[in-house]
């Protein structure tokens, strides 16, 4: 169903997200990303001691394409 909308203030839209007025059959917004994190990173806690004395992250990818999303939209 058409609506009048009014004034519109857009203040920033995010990387995979999607702004959008009036009639729309589908919307899919679709983002990739990769994170590399060393050791102790993603550790969430109160009272949390992360002891490492050598740490180094491999950030060596071979293949090209991990995880396609293509045909997933």
């Amino acid at each position: 169903m058409p609506a009048i909308v009014g004034a519109v203030q857009v203040m920033s839209v995010g990387s995979s997200g999607v702004f959008h007025i009036g009639d729309v059959y589908k919307i899919a917004p679709a983002s990739v990303a990769k994170t590399f994190a060393g050791a102790g990173s993603f550790n969430t806690g109160q009272k949390l001691s992360v002891y490492n004395q050598v740490s180094s992250t491999n950030t060596s990818d071979q293949d090209q394409v991990d995880q396609p999303i293509t045909f997933n939209v």
